[in-house]
């Protein structure tokens, strides 16, 4: 599930959904506060992004619903698997974020967690939603995408 790639990076989880359902404008690294069992299982890959989404309460990022699985050698102590997290972000990002939140049709989305030097970081991103002809768009101009490739191939083998 997870792979390891240059610079110490190893990612974990992705939420590919992310890319069909929303336009992505911008895309921010922030930290992410975790317990030692939640730790344990994000190093394990047991995480799900899919349904997850950034609110912004008193001036502070949190993450919600996102599913971090329990640990599976873990005590009564263990984690709750959908609690929300708190993000760490600089201030001046949590401000940016809060002003384009406020207005109507943007919202913060996760679309990818890795470990980087050993600490797990959260990419998330200020997104717009996609309306049902955008995406059809979008899979017509990757079909097309495709069959151009496919045919300067073809045309290159001959």
């Amino acid at each position: 599930m997870s792979k390891q790639s240059e610079g110490g990076v190893r990612h974990i989880a992705a939420n590919r959904k992310a890319q069909h359902d929303y336009f992505i404008e911008d895309r921010y690294e922030a930290g992410i506060a975790l317990t030692g069992t939640e730790i344990k299982s994000v190093r394990a890959a047991r995480v799900n992004l899919r349904d997850g989404f950034v609110q912004i309460r008193k001036g502070e990022a949190w993450l919600v619903n996102v599913h971090i699985s329990p640990y599976d050698f873990g005590n009564r102590e263990n984690h709750e698997p959908r609690r929300e997290r708190k993000l760490l972000l600089h201030r001046q990002e949590i401000r940016k974020l809060q002003a384009k939140v406020s207005e109507r049709g943007w919202t913060i989305v996760p679309l990818s967690m890795y470990l980087k030097d050993g600490r797990a970081k959260l990419e998330i991103a200020l997104v717009r939603g996609k309306r049902l002809y955008d995406k059809r768009d979008a899979v017509a101009e990757r079909d097309a995408d495709r069959d151009l490739a496919r045919a300067l191939r073809e045309y290159e083998r001959e």
